[in-house]
């Protein structure tokens, strides 16, 4: 029985998210049958205009949750004009969700060179033919872009350079709350915040139950 599904007070939770949400991640990877690593991204443009879209957990570390995508679509622009977000995880056979809401900042090149590189030459050459987010005036275009990109690189694929305007982002989280589905919509919800003693920062954290 999960941990989270016995809960009784937030006392008896883990001390840190961090573990746990490794275990759920796991838990999922073996449960869903596609894409376990998926999750809801929610930003906010310049205008204060929200948008949501699916993306893929693609690093987690203690300093949060990263993804790439390319930076001038329309999920860059708003971070960077906005640098905040929120994702949410939802395994449904698992009856669990994982909602994180925090800043955002820029991976550095090093770390999206390094993603990069392990990516399918499809999806490395997909990341130079797509202007996404902005129009397109045929599929066939964007067909004839990839065979281009196909034949530009054949015999080099190895060496295919990242896109100067594709990186990645790490959410860096003020709250995890994690979800269990209860009987009769009863169900249990515990958050973590971020604990700051004083002005130290990383001192560890703070947990407490919600109402369903």
């Amino acid at each position: 029985m999960d941990i989270i599904a016995q809960l009784e007070t937030a006392k008896s939770a883990p001390d840190a998210p961090f573990p746990l949400f490794r275990k759920w991640l796991s838990d999922a990877e073996s449960a869903e049958v596609n894409d376990p690593n998926a999750m809801s991204l929610a930003t906010i443009d310049s205008d204060g205009t929200p948008s949501i879209r699916m993306v893929l957990l693609k690093g987690l570390d203690e300093s949060g949750f990263v993804f790439y995508t390319n930076r001038e679509s329309r999920k860059g622009t708003a971070l960077d004009s906005n640098p905040v977000a929120a994702l949410c995880f939802h395994w449904k056979s698992l009856r669990r969700q994982v909602r994180i809401e925090g800043r955002v900042e820029r991976v550095s090149d090093a770390e999206s060179d390094e993603y990069y590189k392990t990516r399918p030459l499809g999806s490395r050459i997909g990341a130079w033919a797509s202007d996404q987010s902005r129009p397109l005036e045929s599929r066939t275009h964007l067909v004839d872009k990839v065979s281009a990109l196909e034949a530009q690189y054949q015999g080099l694929e190895d060496s295919i350079p990242r896109p100067p305007h594709w990186g990645g982002y790490r959410v860096i989280p003020s709250s995890i709350e994690f979800w269990h589905d209860g009987e009769f919509r009863l169900h249990r919800r515990v958050v973590y915040t971020p604990r700051t003693d004083g002005a130290a920062q990383g001192s560890g954290w703070d947990r407490k139950m919600l109402y369903p």
